[in-house]
């Protein structure tokens, strides 16, 4: 049986020079007493994942709004993707797996129902207010919305996973800002992973589904040359294959070829700056978690094509379009009379700006329950 103390020494002896260790973990906001068998990472990600923001994931959109269908992916599907594939590379990385895991499993709870369509009208109404990001926002639920302790607020979790959720950064994500985490250099190489693992996921599981809902077809792909090498390759070492399983074999393949390359390229970065540790890698002029050049270029032409043809689709518009609408109603209608929100809710406006409580509470919403909630406000014959 390993002990707290094994761990430790486990990763002493096992993980690279760069790698975080959870011996010298920054701590938590508020001083507790250490596990007898789990390390404070792996205490993070229990935390997660018994948390209330994590199950709600089930039901929130990633591009297909909820009612699109079973098969596509949704908030939680793709926050375990991630996790698989960032996993993947730190064991490969002798990176800190336990670190790795828990800020993928975080790094979408601040968003909000309808996916980025709902985030977009967040945005908008809180122009004035605050604004919105759903990266401080998941800092928000992991620091002060989440209750699940009688002695603090939040999950109390360690400070590189809030500065992993706080700082996650890729095309669709912007880096929040709290003065504990300013000029502290770059997030801690596992950090960094999982952003480039959101990256690998998000790309080529938005593919898989537009090709599923037939909103894009293989024949449109033959313009991006990774996929079309892919293919070719495939097609020449296969018998006869269904258009689904050539697919599937295609995902894969894409998803392989990305996570080597990118292994390939951090190796010679890692090599490059010599045996140090994890602090001073985070200063480091440069990300050294990277994809080569001619990988970007080949990644630049997927995410174009997503662009122009899956999320500029007309009928991903209608639904982002509608998914906005509903968000814009349910916000402007509690604010119009706010004793229609929760009792909770209600007491809370007591000391807080109004226009955040909306916010947190309509954040916090699955695709489902904004649909019935609209329905019962909305709606002269539903029940409220």
């Amino acid at each position: 049986m390993f002990t707290r103390e094994e761990i430790e020494a486990f990763e002493d002896k096992n993980l690279a020079t760069y790698a975080m260790r959870s011996k010298d973990s920054k701590g938590r906001q508020y001083p507790e007493l250490e596990h007898k068998y789990r390390s404070v990472y792996q205490r993070d990600r229990d935390r997660i994942v018994h948390c209330e923001a994590f199950r709600k994931l089930e039901y929130k959109t990633q591009v297909f709004i909820i009612f699109e269908g079973d098969y596509y992916r949704t908030r939680l599907t793709h926050t375990l993707e991630v996790a698989q594939i960032a996993r993947t590379i730190g064991r490969n990385l002798r990176l800190n797996e336990d670190l790795i895991e828990t800020i993928a499993l975080a790094h979408d709870l601040g968003h909000t129902p309808f996916g980025h369509a709902g985030e977009e009208a967040l945005k908008e109404l809180m122009k004035d207010h605050g604004g919105f990001n759903h990266n401080l926002q998941g800092y928000r639920v992991v620091t002060l919305l989440e209750k699940r302790y009688p002695n603090f607020m939040g999950l109390n979790l360690s400070w590189e996973v809030r500065q992993g959720i706080l700082k996650h950064s890729t095309e669709f994500d912007i880096p929040g800002e709290n003065p504990e985490f300013e000029n502290q250099g770059l997030p801690t190489l596992e950090a960094q992973v999982v952003d480039i693992a959101d990256e690998i996921a998000y790309d080529n599981h938005d593919l898989d589904d537009g090709l599923t809902a037939n909103l894009i077809g293989v024949e449109d792909l033959k313009e991006i040359s990774l996929w079309r090498s892919i293919k070719a390759n495939i097609k020449e070492n296969s018998n006869q294959m269904s258009m689904d399983m050539l697919k599937y074999q295609i995902i894969k393949a894409l998803i392989n070829a990305q996570v080597i390359d990118l292994l390939t390229e951090t190796d010679k970065r890692l090599k490059n700056i010599g045996s140090t540790s994890s602090e001073r890698a985070r200063y480091n002029k440069e990300k050294l978690i990277s994809f080569s050049d001619k990988m970007q270029n080949e990644r630049k032409e997927i995410r174009d094509f997503l662009s122009n043809n899956l999320y500029n689709h007309f009928r991903v518009i209608r639904m982002t379009s509608k998914a906005k609408r509903f968000i814009e109603d349910l916000f402007n209608v509690y604010l119009n009379n706010p004793r229609q929100l929760l009792p909770y809710e209600q007491k809370r406006i007591v000391n807080e700006d109004e226009h955040r409580v909306i916010c947190d509470y309509i954040a916090g919403m699955t695709d489902r329950f904004a649909l019935d909630e609209h329905k019962k406000l909305f709606n002269p014959y539903e029940k409220v």
